[in-house]
Parts: C-alpha cells; sequence; structure tokens
C-alpha cells in the first residue's frame, strides 16, 4: 500500500535547531510518523521535550554549539549510544543578522554562514559517512528558504548562506545519490514563528506580505512537517538535489 511508503516507524531522526517553530513542528511531525528524535539545541529545547513526553515520542536531547563544527563527532556518537543507528538528519538550525549592506561587519557575516552553511555541510559529510558505515542509505534534508531565489534586504550573509544550501544540496546528491542517500531540501516561505514576530507586528509589512501570498496567509510549523515526513520516506526514494518550495505560492506570483 502507497500509504506504508510513507512510514518511519523505526528510524532515527537527528534534527538541529528544533527547540521552537519549524525545527519543533518538523521533529514533531517525524515523531509521528514514527522515529525517534535526537534533537540537537545550543539551548534545553523545554516545550519540544514536554510536546515529546506527552505524546511518548521517543526523544534524545543533545547539546551542542553549531557555530563551530567541533561537536558533531559527539552529536553521531551520541545518537549511535542512544539508538544504534542514524537514517535522517535534518539540517533546520540557524541564524540571521539584519543590517544594511553597506555597513555590514565581518562579524555577522561569519557568525551566519558558519551555522548556515558550513556546519549544514560538515553534519551532512558526518552522518553521510555514517550512512555507508551502516550500508543502509538516508535521508538529509536541508533547510534552505526564499532568499535561496532572491536576494532579500539587510540580510546579504542570510541570503548568501541559504543560496549556498541550496547549491550544496545539489552538489552532495550527485555525488551520494548512487550511495541511496538522497539529498534534497526545503525551503520554507513566510512562516509565523519567532523569526518574524516582529515582521507580523508591522501591519503595514505584514499586509504587504500577505498581498503576494496566494494563499494569503502565513505558514506554520506543521505546513513543513508533511514535506519533512515525506522527504524522509521511501516515498522519496527517486528524488534527489531538489528544494521543495513551501511557501503558499509566493514564488508563483
Amino acid at each position: 500500500m502507497i500509504l506504508e511508503s510513507f512510514n518511519l516507524q523505526g528510524k532515527v531522526a537527528i534534527v538541529t535547531g528544533c527547540d521552537t517553530g519549524l525545527g519543533q513542528g518538523m521533529a514533531i511531525g517525524l515523531a509521528e510518523a514514527g522515529c525517534k528524535i535526537v534533537g540537537v539545541n545550543y539551548i534545553e529545547p523545554t516545550e519540544t521535550i514536554e510536546k515529546m513526553n506527552l505524546a511518548g515520542h521517543p526523544f534524545l536531547d543533545v547539546r551542542a554549539d553549531l557555530s563551530e563544527q567541533g561537536d558533531i563527532p559527539s552529536i553521531i556518537s551520541n545518537a549511535l549510544s542512544a539508538f544504534g543507528q542514524v537514517d535522517i538528519l535534518v539540517n533546520n538550525a540557524g541564524i540571521i543578522r539584519r543590517e544594511e549592506a553597506i555597513d555590514f561587519s565581518e562579524k555577522n557575516w561569519d557568525d551566519v554562514m558558519n551555522i548556515n552553511a558550513k556546519t549544514v555541510f560538515f553534519m551532512s559529510q558526518a552522518v553521510a559517512k555514517q550512512f555507508k558505515a551502516q550500508g543502509t542509505g538516508g535521508k538529509i534534508i536541508n533547510i534552505a528558504s526564499m532568499l535561496s531565489f532572491q536576494g532579500g534586504i539587510r540580510v546579504p550573509s542570510y541570503t548568501a548562506s541559504k543560496s549556498a544550501v541550496m547549491g550544496m544540496t545539489r552538489a552532495m546528491a550527485n555525488e551520494w545519490a548512487k550511495d541511496n542517500i538522497n539529498v534534497n531540501a526545503i525551503a520554507p516561505g513566510y512562516m509565523a514563528t519567532n523569526n518574524t514576530q516582529a515582521l507580523r507586528a508591522d501591519a503595514d509589512r505584514n499586509q504587504a506580505i500577505l498581498d503576494r501570498i496566494p494563499a494569503d496567509r502565513w505558514g506554520t510549523p506543521k505546513d513543513v512537517a508533511g514535506p519533512c515526513v515525506f522527504l524522509a520516506s521511501s516515498a522519496s526514494d527517486y528524488i534527489n538535489g531538489y528544494t521543495i518550495a513551501v511557501d503558499g505560492g509566493w514564488l508563483a506570483r
């Protein structure tokens, strides 16, 4: 039956940046589909832990600083110690810095690029090595952005990093698809999360955004959970190197 291809029972998923928002929504969606979740966060994901415990989903809380790559080996080893395998990686952790391009600082550039691009690549590399060692293949899902397609304003390092995510997704897929490793990305549109609270609070800016979205609403974490489960499942086995826009039609407009 086709629905069985979406079943993730017994799979182990590493999800970075799942304390709130889209990361939390994807982690819960994967758990509801049957995954054991390894949540990687800089701070304790209190709300996510509560939601996972309430629903009875296996959840391992791993603390790591993803601004550097030194914690990556311990993330993998903790996952293996707890659950014995790794099947899925969701590279969701990311930051944004806003400043006029003419004044943009080197620190704001490096901080964003380190987490959003460099760590995404080396987390993917480490997990791909584990997939190959297991001989099972696996799924890597990177989180891109509308700014993988567009330039944005006052966010040059974020735009650069998310454009890099789309490019890396293609590059990694080209090399790893033969090993039964699917690398794809999700590009969320305008989502109602902590990152967009200021935009939504600005009545004029909020209306201007809604006027551009055919669906006439902001997205929610649940809107990305379904595509994440799809890309993590065997239903997407012949999709490689693609970035799915989950944007309410923003790019179509």
